[in-house]
């Protein structure tokens, strides 16, 4: 009798199906916005009244959904999303917001249209690396998701209050995914809230094992041609895409009620 021997089996990660109207996607948003700062309080990025992550309004592009000011992340919930436009009005909600967030996120979303989502809080890798005032090296395969495409912005200038201030953290940015604000912290954007979300969590990740690396003696970097290879294998906004999924499954699952 002839053994039937089948084929291998290939599979792979789907992604969405797109939103067939605005009101789905900006539901969409918001609730993804929600579970970022839920992640962000599990993760310890709470700092305060510091701390500011926006998504973009599918409809009217020149407005984005961002947390009230004094709101702990783990009590976030998509009701509790406010939505205001470049001019910094509060066209949904009762509550005050952030200043420095809304200066560094309204010129971001204003600069750069592709940029759906703009994350920054004070993690404390992040204030720790960014007291350093140098870039990341590529020392681990994960940290190569940020070989040259990241920035330094410097010099600290106080808290962010002034728009100037902001069209200059805008320009700096440039199309690089992060940026390391000196003396401040991370800022991390994307194409999608789950990208910008990830790359956040995954760049003070990076800053994190950096400092462990060379508390503990000197690191090796990895060479130019290996990191920018590698860069372009784990450092895409798709992989930063699917890279958030587990998380989302993991906090919709534990907190429900950051749907409400």
């Amino acid at each position: 009798m002839n053994k039937v021997v089948e084929k291998p089996k290939k599979y792979s990660l789907v992604e969405r199906t797109p939103a067939a109207t605005f009101e789905e996607e900006r539901l969409h948003r918001k609730q993804r916005l929600a579970a970022t700062f839920r992640l962000f309080s599990r993760y310890g990025f709470d700092q305060g009244l510091a701390g500011h992550v926006t998504v973009r309004d599918p409809e009217f592009s020149e407005r984005f959904w961002i947390n009230p000011l004094s709101k702990h992340f783990s009590q976030i919930k998509v009701s509790d999303l406010q939505l205001v436009d470049h001019d910094g009005n509060i066209l949904i909600g009762d509550k005050p917001i952030n200043q420095a967030g809304f200066v560094i996120h309204s010129a971001i979303h204003a600069a750069h249209p592709e940029v759906i989502a703009a994350a920054h809080t004070h993690s404390t890798y992040g204030k720790a690396w960014s007291a350093l005032g140098r870039l990341l090296d590529p020392l681990t395969q994960d940290s190569c998701a940020f070989y040259e495409d990241h920035v330094l912005f410097d010099p600290f200038s106080g808290v962010v209050l002034e728009a100037e201030e902001g069209r200059k953290i805008a320009q700096a940015l440039g199309s690089k995914k992060a940026a390391i604000l000196q003396n401040h912290g991370l800022l991390t954007v994307g194409p999608t809230i789950e990208a910008a979300a990830w790359w956040y969590i995954a760049m003070d990740n990076a800053a994190r094992a950096q400092l462990l690396a060379e508390a503990a003696g000197t690191p090796k970097p990895i060479p130019h041609e290996v990191a920018s290879l590698t860069s372009r294998q784990v450092g895409t906004h798709k992989g930063g895409y699917f890279s958030f999924q587990p998380l989302w499954d993991w906090i919709t699952a534990a907190e429900p009620d950051l749907f409400n």
